[in-house]
């Protein structure tokens, strides 16, 4: 993977399963994933890249303003869990994103051992740890998900798709 160019122009990762392009995938649920394994960048390049995914489903351009802030909050998550996987867990292995009519999932896999959690009791003048609060707020629920046997987690949020 080039450091420059992280994708081709409008390539979207690979599926899940390593089929190929979304159009593979049933209707209802569209999936998009990307690795960040030894690139630089992450953040915004993680960023663009949900961006591309908003842009294939719909949800951009945006019509009006609820719209445009339901895609807002996802790019701000992606922003936060990708930014925890950076500052807790040595970096992200690799970015889901999938799109139902209801809901879109943001998934962020990494090799640490950490848990997640927002800061508490939370304080918003105090710099720093505010990333899974604004996770919290913003969405309908998150977790974390561990492999038996397997190290690293994959920390998920679930936003509902604008009406």
């Amino acid at each position: 993977m080039s450091t420059t160019r992280q994708h081709p122009p409008g390539g979207l990762g690979r599926e899940p399963d390593g089929t190929g392009p979304a159009s593979a995938v049933p209707a209802d649920r569209q999936w998009r994933t990307l690795s960040l394994r030894q690139a630089s960048g992450i953040v915004p390049m993680a960023r663009d890249f949900a961006r591309q995914a908003l842009y294939d489903w719909g949800w951009l351009p945006a019509s009006g303003a609820d719209r445009r802030a339901a895609a807002e909050d996802v790019l701000l998550v992606v922003s936060e869990l990708v930014t925890n996987a950076c500052l807790h867990a040595e970096g992200p292995d690799e970015l889901r994103i999938a799109c139902s009519p209801k809901m879109l999932r943001v998934e962020v896999v990494d090799g640490g051992a950490g848990q997640p959690a927002p800061r508490t009791p939370h304080r918003a003048g105090r710099p720093g740890g505010h990333g899974m609060f604004i996770v919290q707020r913003l969405c309908l629920d998150w977790g974390v998900t561990r492999t038996a046997d397997q190290p690293g987690k994959t920390v998920w949020a679930e936003l509902a798709a604008p009406a």
